[in-house]
């Protein structure tokens, strides 16, 4: 988990400068390692050619949540968390015909910019790993024209 302690109106936080806590009152803010995952997430499926996150398994479980209204933003993200830095391995489908590399690149500076920007944590590193390529039309349900072999 994330820690970060404020002990005086002039303490950092994280790595940045903390706002001055209301009436001088100090305590400890404690972000959970799904929160990471999730904001990693999140910033991960905005960039575009980025199709979804995970391995088919984790994406056959989400199509489940998806189903029930349940979404698990943090799906394909793996978050180490220390105290100062955080480190992020993110699985992505790729949509065809992307550039694999430019879409890497934006999903590493996405999820960069929001770890540090949201979590207030340096980021040490950012993995990204292209599990699949979506090709628009693979998906389809055209059974239903197919010609029947039989009558």
């Amino acid at each position: 988990m994330a820690d970060t302690t404020t002990t005086t109106p002039a303490a950092t936080t994280a790595g940045r400068a903390a706002t001055a806590p209301a009436a001088g009152v100090t305590g400890k803010t404690t972000i959970d390692d799904t929160v990471v995952s999730k904001v990693a997430g999140i910033a991960a499926r905005e960039v575009n050619g980025v199709h979804s996150l995970g391995n088919g398994a984790a994406r056959a479980i989400g199509a489940i949540r998806d189903a029930i209204g349940q979404r698990d933003f943090g799906q394909g993200v793996k978050v180490e968390v220390g105290e100062k830095q955080v480190a992020a391995d993110i699985v992505i489908v790729a949509e065809y015909p992307v550039s694999l590399q430019q879409v890497a690149d934006g999903v590493r500076s996405a999820v960069a910019r929001a770890l540090t920007q949201i979590v207030g944590m340096e980021v040490a590193e950012v993995n990204v790993t292209v599990q699949d390529v979506y090709i628009p039309g693979d998906d389809d349900d055209n059974d239903d024209k197919k010609e029947s072999r039989v009558e």
